[in-house]
């Protein structure tokens, strides 16, 4: 498909949705001004090189052959190759996660063996389709991938647990593929502590406070061999004492702002300096809770239009697509309900997103912020509910007077620069 053809095919098929969002965020109806600003959209889309830094794979059947297929238009997916090319996204962290145990030998060997599973299906998805997409493992790559028209698949570590106690570790996921690490996710690890202590009830508060000794050389490792620092999910003290350790900037790959969202797993805005001072880059979430404070019935009102309609919500992804297809007229009927319930009760939108983004550069500028949906792993609010609906975030940054240079920092240009950054005191 050339630019121009794609281009149109974007529009066609975002048109209407993008002109709802617009209309909806300002009060106005759709005018020749709107169908201007969505033309800029996708044309800044062509140009740019657009990426997400973190969404999540389900498990080993995440692009096995009659299972959970990421290469077509895939329903229960907000992620895969046919919404990236409908929203002009050219490059995702894919990010694997393992079930946490204790602190013990057994139970790292488990999580890591676990973890290899999901390498092992991103390899695949490349593998299977390389006239789509190709497996990118430097910053350079992503970009000569994005110019060959496929798209760039990277590969995130949502949790240090599975590391273990043996540094060694670092080095054999950085060769399977690994440029990010989030090292902590839920709960604690031996690596530091979380923002949230109620997923390790066994374990104090104040486990490590903040970093532990062998933390810091996992941060002086990981730098070593040149992969990202990810800070979220990080207690305040061990984001600071990441800062500290790390001499490259680091990321907080799926975080929001917290003065607009008092939400444990926000930056407040000294973390926001630190982390600009850092040359780091927040990377926005799409979660409609790390967003805009909610009522605590919200998420139930999800699992009980679930229920009330006989769709087993919790089973979508680990199912064979022969036995999802069944589900697929209820799926669609859970997705309008949903969206009636979120416009209803005043639900996180696109709108939202983009007053985090301002706030962050009120503070410190546009030169640190990107996105990380944490689609297919609790992203999507009304207006962004998958990639192939991208385009109306960059439809209300332009309404907002964002330049050109601005959007492209934003969706991914502040991240390219961090990558290329970790590359150049990895060789050092």
């Amino acid at each position: 498909m050339n630019e121009m053809k794609k281009t149109l095919a974007i529009l066609a098929i975002l048109l209407a949705g993008a002109c709802q969002a617009s209309a909806q965020s300002d009060g106005t109806k759709h005018t020749h001004s709107s169908r201007k600003l969505i033309q800029e959209s996708a044309a800044i889309h062509e140009r740019a090189v657009i990426i997400d830094s973190h969404v999540d794979i389900a498990g080993v059947q995440y692009a096995a052959p009659g299972q959970l297929d990421p290469s077509i238009d895939n329903p229960i997916l907000r992620c895969d190759l046919v919404k990236m090319e409908r929203g002009g996204i050219d490059a995702v962290f894919l990010a694997v996660t393992t079930k946490d145990g204790k602190l013990i030998k057994q139970d790292y060997e488990k999580a890591y063996n676990e973890a290899i599973g999901k390498f092992q299906a991103i390899h695949r998805l490349t593998e299977l389709h390389p006239d789509k997409c190709a497996l990118a493992l430097s910053s350079k790559e992503v970009e000569s991938i994005n110019q060959s028209k496929r798209k760039a698949i990277m590969i995130g570590f949502e949790g240090g647990y599975a590391i273990g106690d043996d540094l060694y570790n670092i080095d054999k996921l950085y060769g399977l593929g690994i440029r990010y690490i989030t090292l902590i996710h839920n709960g604690y690890n031996q690596i530091c502590d979380s923002s949230d202590p109620l997923y390790t009830p066994d374990y104090d508060k104040t486990i490590h406070n903040g970093l532990s000794d062998f933390g810091k050389n996992v941060v002086t490792r990981m730098n070593q061999v040149g992969i990202i620092c990810d800070a979220s999910h990080m207690s305040e003290k061990a984001f600071y004492d990441l800062i500290e350790t790390s001499k490259a900037p680091v990321i907080a790959s799926h975080s929001c702002c917290r003065a607009l969202c008092d939400h444990h797993r926000n930056l407040n805005d000294d973390q926001i300096r630190a982390l600009a001072k850092n040359g780091g880059v927040v990377q926005l979430a799409v979660v409609g809770s790390f967003l805009k404070p909610i009522f605590p019935e919200y998420y139930k009102e999800e699992w009980k239009i679930a229920n009330e309609i006989g769709l087993p919500l919790g089973e979508l992804r680990s199912m064979s697509e022969k036995e999802r297809e069944a589900y697929l007229p209820k799926i669609d009927v859970f997705k309008k309900r949903w969206a009636e319930y979120a416009k209803k009760c005043d639900a996180a939108a696109v709108k939202d997103l983009v007053d985090h983004i301002d706030h962050i550069v009120k503070i410190v500028g546009v030169d640190y912020i990107g996105i990380g949906t944490d689609f297919d792993g609790g992203g999507g609010i009304p207006g962004f509910e998958n990639h192939g609906e991208a385009l109306n975030v960059t439809l209300e940054l332009l309404r907002r007077g964002y330049s050109e240079i601005d959007i492209q920092k934003i969706w991914g240009g502040n991240l390219l620069r961090v990558w290329r950054q970790v590359e150049r005191v990895a060789s050092k």
